[in-house]
């Protein structure tokens, strides 16, 4: 079918999804996303998915163990544009799905994308690859001893492994549209999680203003009183980002604004009961302590909220700490579910969540049934229903009816 030109842009790209976790469901998703048709492939034996990364899917369970599963899944994939690969280094080949079958000189697919996902070459986890990867270790330090602080799994599983994979994807169909050719995507998380992270590390490794001194100390790692996280008067949290002299000049006028006539510190370095912050100590790292001390008191004196109300509508990079739930209901956020980005304002992505979708009709968009598309799938590739059902009996397929 030919496109019209508000297609999204990957409308008629066909993805094989491997089921996997996080960095490969991730993938596919954004592919998904931005009108991919993908396939996700799972066990016949799962019951259910836990994976919450299916939307845009169909899933086809196939037993690979099975040479009519095997083969199946071969040409699935002979006729795919992209294949996305999870497991550990060899479990592809072992199977005889390995690249050279598809992009080898006597390929089956010679115009096939074939994505790899791996840790460093063997397993591992988020935390594994953070700190393999150098990027750990210059995290804001907390609890006993220096630990660095950890940054859920979005740095090496979704940032440096997923969505650069899908980087590389979209690069890799770009080239082909010169060549016909495809090729392998190599996804290290460890190199992609460094990528990623191109600005600290060679800042840290030049000892530039941002990182020249120990972690903990410096101007983005928790070090600088005016690039910090403070608590309020009800528990909740306020963020400052006030780097920029102008952002910090107008902070500090909101914040002393706000402050009772009688406010004071009793436990700075410098006078006691007299000293006030002024735009000149910013760059002073000598008074950073006591600026830091003031700040957390001066913070503890209203909720949340009323610094909310106070910084409204002033330019001084002061904002709060929002939940997820309160997230969904920010203007500039104004949805329950992470939407596709970035925006195109011709060929956008399809798969748009609706604004306040309830918690049930987030679960049938989140979640997918193994074997819920199998049938489906099957006849659109030309295999029968008596073919269906004969796959069915030796065990090679599950489709859900």
């Amino acid at each position: 079918m030919p496109h019209t030109p508000t297609d999204p842009p990957l409308t008629g790209i066909k993805v094989i999804e491997f089921a996997g976790l996080a960095p490969g469901p991730f993938c596919g998703l954004v592919l998904a996303d931005w009108g991919a048709s993908v396939i996700r492939i799972d066990r016949p034996d799962q019951t259910t998915s836990h994976d919450l990364l299916t939307r845009g899917k169909r899933s086809l369970a196939v037993n690979l163990k099975l040479p009519s599963g095997l083969d199946l899944a071969k040409k699935l994939i002979s006729e795919a544009d992209v294949l996305i690969d999870p497991f550990r280094p060899g479990v592809l080949e072992k199977l005889g799905l390995g690249p050279d079958v598809f992009l080898g000189e006597s390929g089956l697919n010679k115009k096939l994308v074939y994505t790899r996902l791996a840790g460093f070459a063997r397993d591992g986890h988020h935390k594994s690859m953070a700190a393999i990867s150098g990027v750990l270790s210059l995290l804001p330090h907390a609890g006993p001893g220096g630990r660095p602080s950890f940054p859920l799994n979005l740095l090496a599983d979704f940032a440096g492994g997923g969505f650069t994979a899908a980087n590389g994807i979209i690069l890799a169909l770009f080239e082909r549209s010169r060549s016909g050719l495809g090729q392998v995507v190599e996804t290290d998380m460890v190199a992609g999680t460094r990528y990623l992270s191109s600005f600290p590390i060679i800042h840290h490794l030049q000892r530039t203003m941002y990182f020249s001194k120990p972690v903990g100390s410096n101007m983005l790692d928790g070090g600088a009183p005016f690039y910090a996280v403070y608590q309020c008067k009800d528990g909740g949290w306020f963020t400052l980002a006030a780097l920029e002299p102008q952002f910090y000049s107008k902070f500090l006028k909101s914040f002393l604004d706000a402050l009772p006539p009688s406010f004071t510190v009793s436990n700075l370095e410098r006078v006691p009961n007299t000293w006030r912050p002024t735009v000149q100590n910013q760059g002073n790292r000598k008074e950073w302590d006591d600026l830091r001390k003031f700040i957390e008191a001066g913070f503890l004196t209203k909720t949340r909220d009323e610094w909310t109300t106070i910084f409204d509508g002033v330019d001084a990079c002061a904002l709060p700490v929002l939940t997820p739930s309160e997230a969904a209901v920010h203007s500039h956020v104004s949805s329950s579910v992470p939407q596709p980005h970035p925006i195109l304002s011709r060929t956008p992505a399809p798969n748009s969540i609706p604004n306040n979708v309830s918690v049930q009709k987030l679960d049938e968009i989140s979640s997918i049934e193994p074997g819920q598309h199998t049938e489906e799938i099957l006849r659109e590739i030309g295999i029968s229903a008596i073919d269906i059902k004969e796959l069915e009996s030796q065990g090679a397929i599950k489709a859900v009816l």
